[in-house]
């Protein structure tokens, strides 16, 4: 056995696909569905799906070479892409013959309300095709050089979204329920993203502006350090749901005295303020940090050389400590992609509300339509970061 991550990760998808339903057939979007099993749907030409599953058991025994390597990323990829297109093949086929699954009639003449969601067996296998693809990728980048790496990661990235864009595209998961849920409520949804988004860069923006000052004081001795880092970590530990409860009496009364602001206690002001809060001490320890690393060669040169103490920090601070401080700003966004989540309790809209709005519904499609656009939104901002990060570094900073 040459690679015993893989090998746990075949037998663990072999698991989910023999136990767990791939599909729940209900007749609406309120009602349980009954579970359906890989094996019931593999039928005629969907018997090539057990292809990609074959590749990647002969992979597990494979010399550990950069072919089989590709090889497992592509054939992980292949075995997902097909497992949502049968997925969606089979919705279809129940929307145009207007049946029902066994047991979930409905009266005649009724129309077909019959909802196809994915199960949890699907999503047990996506989840391990996504690390099977990773581990392959990871176990490639030791032979390769930074730009290859990145070119690799591009390359994951088109590989792992390239069929499920076709797959949308083409309209063959239309029938899927999250789909159905999308197109009832597309200009909700895309409002819901702008929202997001908006939370997420007015809090981040709050936080650099206030954290580059904090970041630079605490940076210059430990007496202002000491007490501010440890009045940051005492934010973090309250709950999110609890900052914002505590804003909403001063956010009102204040409200009440600046009415032409627009501020309110419920709504944008009290989510960007408390995810600009929480986002402070990655962004101030960040800065910090990255002062700390300057050369004090580096600075009395910037001295020497007539440099203010405001142009020695734009100039030569600031620019050296860039690498440490983006690492800061990448735990800061990816932490506000999913706390703006909870914002949606107090009025601030965004994907939350689609989640709390199927939670109160019991309606798990919904759920999963405000969930997955935020689990990318923080996986693109991660990336986008990580490649802020190689840009800031330069050609001699790390690789990562």
């Amino acid at each position: 056995m040459q690679n015993r991550v893989l090998a746990l990760l075949v037998i663990a998808a072999g698991v989910a696909a023999l136990a767990g339903s791939v599909l729940s057939v209900a007749p609406n979007r309120l009602v349980s569905g009954q579970g359906v099993a890989l094996a019931g749907l593999l039928q005629g030409a969907w018997w090539a799906l057990l292809l990609p599953a074959a590749a990647l058991v002969a992979a597990v025994a494979a010399a550990p070479r950069p072919a089989v390597h590709i090889g497992v990323a592509l054939a992980a990829a292949a075995g997902l892409a097909g497992l949502l297109a049968l997925m969606g093949s089979h919705a279809a086929e129940l929307a145009l013959a207007g049946s029902h699954a066994p047991g979930l009639a409905q009266p005649s003449g009724s129309p077909n309300l019959t909802r196809v969601s994915l199960g949890a067996g699907f999503w047990a296998l996506a989840l391990l095709a996504g690390l099977a693809t990773a581990d392959a990728l990871q176990r490639l980048r030791p032979g390769l050089g930074r730009s290859a790496r990145a070119a690799a990661g591009a390359g994951l990235l088109v590989l792992l979204l390239a069929p499920l864009a076709a797959l949308l595209a083409s309209g063959r998961l239309d029938e899927l329920s999250l789909l159905k849920e999308y197109h009832n409520r597309a200009e909700v949804f895309q409002a819901a993203g702008w929202r997001h988004l908006q939370i997420v860069a007015s809090a981040l923006a709050a936080a650099l502006v206030l954290g580059l000052p904090l970041g630079w004081a605490a940076a210059r001795g430990a007496r202002i350090a000491r007490p501010l880092l440890a009045a940051l970590n005492v934010i973090q530990t309250v709950p999110a749901v609890a900052l914002f409860g505590l804003l909403i009496v001063p956010l009102a009364w204040l409200g009440g005295q600046l009415p032409g602001w627009g501020i309110a206690g419920i709504g944008l002001w009290p989510a960007v303020i408390a995810l600009g809060l929480y986002a402070l001490l990655p962004v101030v320890h960040g800065l910090a940090a990255g002062l700390e690393q300057v050369a004090a060669e580096l600075r009395e040169a910037g001295r020497g050389q007539g440099l203010s103490p405001r142009q020695l920090f734009w100039r030569l601070e600031l620019p050296l400590a860039a690498p440490v401080l983006v690492s800061g700003l990448r735990v800061a966004a990816v932490q506000s992609v999913g706390l703006a989540v909870l914002a949606a309790l107090i009025g601030a809209g965004g994907f939350g509300a689609l989640v709390f709005q199927g939670l109160l519904g019991s309606a798990n499609d919904l759920v999963l339509l405000g969930v997955l656009p935020v689990v990318a939104l923080a996986l693109a901002v991660d990336a986008l970061f990580v490649l802020l990060g190689r840009v800031v570094a330069g050609p001699g900073g790390p690789g990562r």
